[in-house]
């Protein structure tokens, strides 16, 4: 059911080859050893017939020639090569990458990237029956892909974007520490405030993608700052339901770049970032303004220097809390954390007004190499009171387990480069007035209360 938020496991369902058999007049012998030979047949799992299929849908449009990742899915050679790789990366869920805790929490998102059960049993089971290839007539058609250094959201939103506010050039060296990248830029703004309706932050293609870790741009104007897109590996645009934006007003403004570089053993010249932003048309004002990713930091200052909690021990761990308080009701339509190389777990929890707990979501395999956003489908986004607390917890892990950890001989303490540490959740906000608070609660209750009917009249 769309926007349960209980728990939901996925399910394994094993393919039924047996088929038919209509032997009514054979011999027992003959029924023994076709049911022999069907039920082999039904084991037999190729590349063209049941692995490719599932590659073309999940994997290849990063895995095809020219892109940053390591290697090409798109062909049987290349896929039979890094069989047994595959298997390990799809048995451990490390690929497609997709971290969250399956056990608590809200198990619904629009971009879930997981596989299911079935996919990786599939893909294991190919893998070790030595990556047969199969007959070439089962081959699916190639899939369709965007160009490279194409905008993710053109075919979305159907046009290029409205507007594109690009960074200065930066040269990445080939080897060394973390680089950060900070121009300010002059933004000629708009004649008029226009609403946004989505945006992408766009490193260049390819060798940008490999080398850009996270960033934002903010527009600095003389009253305010906004941010207008955020970016971590695996996360590089988002859009608001239909109904809500981003207001963006008009005039000049200055652009506040926040680029974080990491070198991967090959110089990277001239890089540089865009960004677009997508309008609503012109004249129609979204009914909700919403603030986009908001930072909630679980690492506090407590009359201290920023981070001045996080002391994680030589071969130890170390557990972090920290609470915000929602004083206005609120929509939360995802949530990304971020912590280094230590970094192993970070939950988001609702405590409500009256004392009840609900997990909204955890990341047990957290990875820093990754900086994804768990989008929640839109029944599912939790719909908070004002006066609910967000507890987020972050778990380090200064061990030899975490396989992630350049020397767990340090004692590791905050500070930007990824080998020190920080903690703090990238949170979809979304400030609502009662009134639309009220409305949209009893809409979801009524969605909710048709959903129990029908299942229920299904069941009879």
């Amino acid at each position: 059911m769309r926007g349960d938020r209980s728990v939901q496991p996925s399910q394994s369902t094993r393919r039924q080859g047996l088929g038919s058999l209509i032997a009514t007049c054979a011999i027992p012998l003959v029924i023994s050893a076709a049911l022999s030979t069907t039920s082999v047949r039904a084991q037999e799992v190729t590349f063209t017939r049941d692995v490719a299929p599932i590659l073309f849908e999940n994997c290849v449009e990063c895995h095809r020639p020219g892109s940053f990742a390591p290697m090409s899915l798109l062909t049987y050679e290349n896929a039979r090569r890094y069989a047994p790789r595959m298997k390990t990366k799809v048995q451990t869920r490390q690929m497609p990458p997709w971290h969250l805790d399956r056990t608590v929490g809200i198990q619904v998102y629009d971009n879930d990237v997981s596989l299911t059960d079935e996919e990786i049993s599939t893909i294991v089971r190919w893998a070790d029956a030595g990556a047969p290839k199969g007959d070439d007539r089962d081959m699916p058609p190639a899939p369709r892909l965007a160009e490279g250094g194409a905008w993710q959201l053109e075919e979305q939103m159907g046009r290029p974007p409205d507007v594109i506010v690009s960074s200065a050039a930066y040269d990445v060296l080939a080897n060394g520490q973390d680089q950060w990248w900070g121009p300010t830029q002059r933004f000629e703004g708009l004649d008029e405030e226009r609403w946004i309706k989505g945006y992408e932050f766009k490193p260049a293609y390819p060798n940008g993608l490999r080398v850009v870790h996270h960033g934002h741009a903010n527009l600095r104007f003389a009253d305010q700052t906004l941010g207008i897109a955020h970016y971590g590996v695996g996360k590089r645009y988002e859009t608001f339901p239909d109904g809500t934006g981003m207001l963006l007003p008009a005039g000049e403004a200055e652009v506040n770049w926040n680029l974080h570089y990491f070198p991967v053993g090959e110089r990277v010249d001239g890089d540089v970032v865009d960004v677009g932003l997508w309008f609503y048309p012109e004249g129609e004002e979204p009914e909700i303004e919403t603030r986009g990713e908001v930072l909630m930091r679980v690492d506090r200052m407590n009359g201290m220097p920023r981070g001045g909690d996080i002391l994680i021990p030589p071969y130890g761990q170390q557990v972090l809390q920290g609470v915000h308080v929602l004083r206005r009701p609120t929509l939360i339509s995802s949530f990304r954390p971020h912590m280094h190389m230590r970094g192993k777990e970070m939950s988001m929890e609702a405590v409500y007004p009256d004392g009840r707990r609900e997990m909204l979501g955890k990341v047990s395999d957290y990875r820093h190499i990754w900086q994804l956003s768990y989008q929640f489908e839109e029944d599912a986004k939790p719909l908070l009171p004002a006066g609910t607390m967000l507890l987020f917890t972050s778990v380090f892990d200064n061990s030899e387990e975490n396989p992630l950890n350049p020397d767990p001989n340090q004692w590791v303490v905050f500070g930007r480069r990824g080998v020190d540490e920080m903690s703090h959740m990238w949170v979809g906000v979304t400030n609502l007035e009662q009134e639309e608070y009220d409305r949209m609660m009893a809409e979801r209750q009524e969605r909710e209360r048709r959903i129990a009917a029908r299942d229920q009249d299904d069941d009879q």
